[in-house]
């Protein structure tokens, strides 16, 4: 039937039917439009707080991918492990439960044991280190088996912190040797245990909630946390000496679900990638900052900083992780390669 024909029969049938066939018409027509302007959902899981800058540096994801593609996402960030526990996102993600997360090197190492490096002590030297090496051919080479087994995509590194050790008596510690004997607290895990040994320290394996009134009692000497985290569980009014040994330089990684990430377009994919750098960048330069800061604010509070010996406290440590087991599944020469980086 021509256009015409129909256009007759359908006035012969009355202005009711007319109005239908009209409403229907345009909703055929705006269903294609109504898709394309549909919006892809990242949901974002992450334990921190909202006071924490690797809480808000996802602010900074989703602002910088609502300017650099207006409409094409629904970027929702959900805190306080309220939508996934710590250490299950992983998991959710490969599922396709999640979008992103930031995922830690204790995380990747349970189904990479390569990646178990990174979670040795004194492997990344500084914050400026940790973005050469993750950035750089090497990061391009170990992110490679985490798309393939965990099935997520690294697309940045954010600095977690350094951890120090802080004792609650006044004492000097230039080496390892000097730390023979002290009780220091650990979370219970082998791994962290063993590098609590691998400083020179007796590891005290303790909840992370029970570290202030144990270094109040001394039922520890010490502990080791990046200094933001000192601050905020207040360890400095119990203790009265922080230990500048910078033993562990810790990262997480904004990662995507590699399944997701690889339904984008190979445009929008570059969009994703530049947001998770620029939050990085953010979370980044604000933590150096107040770990800079901090130093003082402890000065303030009456601690003595003492500034050890690195460089001896690094050739006993890793001396000890390469004589261990754990050492076993690092790829041949990547720790030289490592520590060449400059």
């Amino acid at each position: 039937m021509s256009h015409t024909a129909l256009e007759h029969v359908l006035r012969k049938a009355g202005a009711g039917t007319l109005a239908l066939v009209a409403a229907l018409g345009l909703g055929f027509a705006a269903a294609p439009q109504a898709l394309a302007q549909s919006k892809q959902v990242i949901r974002i899981s992450t334990p921190a707080v909202p006071d924490d800058w690797h809480a808000k540096m996802w602010t900074v994801f989703k602002e910088n991918l609502e300017k650099s593609a207006p409409g094409e996402f629904d970027v929702q960030i959900h805190l306080n492990a309220a939508l996934f526990k710590q250490g299950t996102e992983p998991a959710a993600m490969a599922r396709g439960n999640l979008e992103m997360s930031a995922i830690s090197a204790q995380d990747i190492s349970k189904l990479v044991p390569e990646f178990s490096i990174f979670t040795a002590g004194y492997i990344i030297r500084d914050p400026d280190h940790q973005q050469k090496v993750f950035n750089g051919p090497i990061g391009e080479e170990v992110f490679k088996p985490v798309v393939q087994k965990l099935e997520v995509t690294p697309l940045a590194t954010a600095y977690l912190g350094t951890r120090q050790v802080m004792l609650r008596e006044d004492r000097s510690v230039k080496t390892p040797a000097d730390l023979k004997g002290v009780k220091l607290r650990m979370p219970a895990s082998k791994e962290w245990l063993f590098l609590g040994e691998a400083l020179g320290a007796t590891p005290m394996p303790l909840a992370y909630g029970e570290v202030y009134l144990a270094l109040q009692t001394g039922t520890i000497d010490g502990q080791d946390n990046p200094l933001p985290s000192v601050r905020a569980a207040k360890f400095y009014e119990v203790s009265k000496t922080i230990v500048l040994t910078g033993h562990l330089v810790d990262a997480i990684f904004l990662s995507y679900s590699t399944k997701a990430f690889n339904a984008l377009k190979p445009e929008q994919q570059k969009k994703v990638r530049v947001a998770a750098e620029a939050a990085a960048r953010y979370n980044n330069a604000n933590r150096i900052k107040d770990e800079a800061e901090l130093i003082d604010f402890f000065k303030a509070q009456g601690l003595k900083i003492v500034t050890p010996d690195v460089a001896a406290f690094r050739k006993s440590v890793q001396e000890k992780y390469l004589a261990s087991e754990m050492a076993k599944t690092w790829p041949k020469g990547l720790l030289e390669r490592l520590n060449a980086v400059r």
